[in-house]
């Protein structure tokens, strides 16, 4: 992925959570695009971004987090990163993911 495309992808991400119809998509489903968004950060190389994001999808719909293998997976990458929030490391560490 090039620096352009990330940006891109980024400024497009912006978009789509800000207006009315994000507000109107099930939970279950902004959480879980919210996850995809962090793998994003995680392959553009901003851990604290993607942090930031599945935190949030964690406020959202805990259960894409806690309980679903794609959720999972990308805690525990992110709680492997010296620069993770620790909201991220201690749940990562209740999980016992990572």
């Amino acid at each position: 992925m090039e620096r352009g495309d990330v940006e891109e992808a980024m400024a497009w991400h912006e978009k789509a959570t800000s207006g009315d119809g994000w507000r109107w998509l099930a939970a279950e489903h902004r959480a879980a695009y919210l996850v995809d968004v962090a793998r994003a950060y995680l392959y553009a190389d901003d851990p604290v971004s993607a942090g930031r994001v599945l935190m949030e999808a964690d406020r959202i719909a805990p259960a894409e987090i806690r309980h679903r293998p794609a959720g999972r997976d990308v805690l525990a990458q992110i709680a492997r990163d010296p620069a993770a929030p620790t909201t991220l490391t201690h749940l990562a560490v209740t999980l016992k993911v990572g």
